[in-house]
This record gives C-alpha cells, sequence and structure tokens, in this order.
C-alpha cells in the first residue's frame, strides 16, 4: 500500500492550492481519510488534524480551516484531496495524507508535502 501527496508548493496570502493524496493498493471506502499537517520548528510535536472524511456526508474540519478548506475524495480514482483558499501564513506546514482502517487497526501515512504561504 502506499500514499502519494502532491501539489504543494508557494503561494502569496490570500491564494489557494489543491493537495491530492493518490493511494494505491487500498479500496478506499474502507478506510477513513485524513489531511494533517506539521508546522516548522515544531517536529518534536503531534501532527495536527486539519481534515477527515469518512464518506461525502461525514466529514470533520478543524475549526482553524473551517470555512477555507475542502476535503473530498474519489473512489474511483482511489484519491483524497485537499482544496485549500484563503491561506494564511500561519498555514504553512507539510502536509500528510493518512488513511487508517475502520478499526483503528492499521494506520498509514504518506511522506507529505511542503505547502508554504509567504509573500
Amino acid at each position: 500500500v502506499q500514499l502519494v501527496e502532491s501539489g504543494g508548493g508557494l503561494v502569496e496570502p490570500g491564494g489557494s492550492l489543491r493537495l491530492t493524496c493518490a493511494a494505491s493498493g487500498f479500496t478506499f471506502p474502507d478506510y477513513v481519510w485524513s489531511w494533517y499537517r506539521q508546522t516548522p520548528g515544531k517536529e518534536g510535536e503531534s501532527r495536527e488534524l486539519v481534515a477527515v472524511f469518512r464518506s461525502a456526508d461525514d466529514i470533520t474540519y478543524a475549526n482553524y480551516v473551517q470555512g477555507r478548506f475542502a476535503i473530498s475524495g474519489d473512489a474511483t480514482r482511489n484519491t483524497l484531496f485537499l482544496q485549500m483558499n484563503s491561506l494564511k501564513p500561519e498555514d504553512t506546514a507539510v502536509y500528510y495524507c493518512r488513511a487508517r482502517t475502520r478499526d483503528f487497526e492499521n494506520i498509514y501515512w504518506g511522506q507529505g508535502t511542503q505547502v508554504v504561504v509567504s509573500s
């Protein structure tokens, strides 16, 4: 199984990015999908939860991205997305895709994609 993130980069404040997580070896509906982030200088701390996709009708967002970010999934393409709008400098982080089985038995992480929000 493998998770590969892409779509990160440098963007000005107020800009947008769309992150993609390509999943291979997974049956998409069998997992709970999430985006996490690790901010610079906080590598010793736990990654922050950004959004959770359990199904199209069951999504959760962290308060600090509510209304700005949108998580979605395409089971036919085994792909998870994170649309990020109105980006702020404090959104600068490495963003990680995570998949876990619904019984919490197994958790998988991607390698991360860097997002830098700066003018």
